[in-house]
């Protein structure tokens, strides 16, 4: 039977704040290592005597260049991945895969980044190739486009690469969260599951798709162990962000950020022209510059945006409660996803400065304890 009051797992607690710290001081390292190497490519003078060996018209000199250094980082950083990816979420048990399927996933992952990645340099550097002055808003406007496609294909296309799709055989579920979207004025396809449990423990939701392939997912580790109620408000949660409009805000917010991350980018090549000996912005020898001007700047606008992505959450939260009406429900499901999660229920206020996008369950528990009161 399941209880109908979860209370945080102490034990876990334990557990989940040991492991956000390995993978954060992992991430780091990670991060640390890719830097080191494209500053010393810059700095140490090598990007310049490699360019030499790639004597192509542009955009084709940088897509080799971006071939050599995503295969070299790969490689070096292979160990890393390994292990944060593998080796760590195993000991914790937030995967039992078998390390062949693990790594059969990781490579058509890898395809698809790689392909996506050379794609955009392939663009990025015929645009500075033909539009010096304004290959910043053209490219800005191709990546806001392609973020549009990627989020319309992703519950159609992406999620099958890796997941086996398939509508909800609960009818009684099926037809209760159908019934919850419409109340939302939500029109989706339908309510599918994902087999996450042939991977991992966690469990999760989602409102994936734009326009006509929107459509409920859930892992159906949330439909093993999660009552009704619990997996209605989880589902409200993800409702709020349509009645809010948070996805075309999102959109927007992104859009702004890659638009302002390009042309600080291009302010950044320009300056280095001089100083480095480019023969312009588009010289091939200055791409680890590009990656280096791009990744600083997430870095600093990173937090900023993680506190509006909370702000976003706290308002879905909100009107999660409204629409189910049960805070009882969103307490206990928030509570189940933090202990199989193994999310860090109270972490410090300068890690979640730094790196959450959703507010820690304690303020999230807060919230719902403030609702209750307020309507009692």
């Amino acid at each position: 039977m399941r209880p109908t009051q979860p209370r945080l797992d102490i034990k876990r607690q334990k557990l989940a704040g040991k492991y956000a710290r390995l993978m954060r001081q992992l991430s780091l390292i990670e991060s640390a290592i890719a830097g080191l190497i494209l500053l010393v490519l810059v700095f140490g003078g090598v990007s310049a005597k490699l360019s030499y060996f790639l004597p192509f018209p542009q955009p084709w000199a940088s897509a080799l260049y971006f071939t050599i250094l995503a295969v070299g980082l790969g490689i070096i950083l292979m160990p890393l991945t390994y292990y944060q990816g593998f080796v760590l979420p195993r000991r914790f048990g937030l995967l039992h895969q078998k390390f062949s399927a693990w790594l059969a996933d990781r490579a058509k992952a890898s395809a698809m980044g790689f392909a996506l990645g050379l794609a955009l340099v392939i663009l990025v550097y015929w645009l500075l190739d033909r539009f010096p002055d304004i290959w910043w808003l053209w490219a800005a406007i191709f990546l806001f486009l392609l973020s549009l496609l990627l989020t319309r294909l992703t519950p159609n296309l992406l999620l099958p690469i890796f997941f086996k799709l398939e509508p909800l055989g609960d009818v009684g579920l099926k037809r209760r969260l159908m019934k919850l979207a419409k109340r939302a004025q939500a029109p989706i396809l339908g309510v599918f599951t994902i087999n996450l449990s042939s991977k991992g423990t966690t469990a999760n939701a989602m409102f994936a798709g734009l326009g006509r392939t929107r459509r409920i997912i859930l892992t159906d580790t949330l439909l093993q162990k999660y009552t009704p109620d619990e997996i209605e408000v989880i589902l409200a949660h993800e409702l709020g962000h349509h009645l809010h409009k948070d996805i075309p805000k999102l959109i927007a917010v992104q859009a702004a950020m890659i638009l302002l991350g390009l042309y600080m980018s291009n302010v950044v090549l320009r300056a280095s022209i001089i100083p480095f000996g480019f023969q312009g912005i588009a010289d091939v020898a200055a791409f680890p510059l590009l990656l280096l001007s791009i990744a600083a700047f997430s870095l600093i606008i990173t937090p900023i945006t993680n506190a509006y992505s909370r702000y976003v959450e706290t308002s879905a939260d909100v009107a999660a409660l409204e629409l189910s009406g049960n805070p009882q429900a969103f307490v206990a499901a928030m509570t189940r996803l933090t202990n199989q999660n193994l999310s860090v229920a109270t972490p410090s206020r300068c890690v979640e400065l730094l790196f959450y996008d959703h507010p820690p369950y304690t303020k999230r528990v807060s919230l719902a304890k403030g609702y209750k009161r307020r309507k009692s």
